[in-house]
């Protein structure tokens, strides 16, 4: 019984750290909602400059 407990404490923290490890990589991955933002702010960004070409020409 005792060397089952000294065997659970010592693979307790590779298997903590492994699973802490997991969990970080797996927050960090990019997924499609976040690229297709970035493609709506591209094209947000690019209107904005349109339109700021088309008041400077009009106030001229």
């Amino acid at each position: 019984m005792q060397s089952v407990l000294w065997g659970v404490a010592v693979l307790a923290c590779p298997v903590g750290m492994g699973l802490m490890m997991w969990l970080m990589m797996r927050g960090q991955r990019k997924g499609p909602e976040e690229d297709a933002s970035q493609e709506q702010v591209a094209q947000l960004r690019a209107e904005v400059e349109q339109l700021k070409s088309e008041r400077a020409k009009g106030a001229r």
